[in-house]
């Protein structure tokens, strides 16, 4: 298999819905680290995804986030991962000191992965999977904790704003 398919992502061949959706430049950015795709989590995950897709080209990609929940976050059932267990200023401000917790894991890498995952089925399909959107808005809502608590980090204010750019289109999509 070429691996052109698992590095091309050129908004002109992307699904027209991902298009609409996906106006601001930085979702179409592999280079931007702040991007969904630019950061190297991200962009594995949309390599990844593309992967999964063709050898499961009739399953629902819930499968998909399940197993990137219970491998990459190591959660012993995908269910774990909710708002309730998950995002709460406190509980993330915890995971971030603690020196046995590594949040840019656990946090950072898991749930870009979600996200990017759900954006490579809209940049490729047109659409996200109504039964896993909720995941999405918890790496989202995580992430934006996440962000607003790393004080040394001079991009956390854009980064945010990506967050909630991308939540937008979750929200349309």
């Amino acid at each position: 298999m070429e691996t052109d398919i698992y590095c091309d992502l050129e908004k002109e061949k992307a699904h027209p819905k991902a298009q609409a959706l996906m106006t601001e430049d930085f979702f179409w950015d592999i280079g931007d680290e702040l991007a969904p795709f630019g950061s190297d989590e991200g962009f594995e995950a949309l390599s990844e995804f593309r992967e999964w897709r063709l050898e499961n080209p009739d399953i629902s990609v819930g499968f998909c986030i399940a197993w990137i929940i219970e491998s990459v976050g190591e959660f012993d059932n995908y269910e774990d991962y909710n708002e309730e267990n998950l995002v709460h200023h406190e509980k993330i401000l915890q995971q971030i000191n603690d020196p046995d917790f590594d949040d840019q894991q656990y946090i950072f890498t898991l749930d870009t992965t979600i996200i990017a995952t759900a954006l490579g089925q809209l940049v490729d399909e047109g659409l996200i999977e109504e039964e896993y959107k909720y995941y999405v808005q918890v790496a989202i809502n995580r992430l934006r904790i996440w962000a607003d608590l790393q004080n040394h980090w001079d991009y956390r204010k854009e980064y945010i704003h990506n967050l909630d750019t991308i939540e937008l289109v979750l929200e349309k999509a």
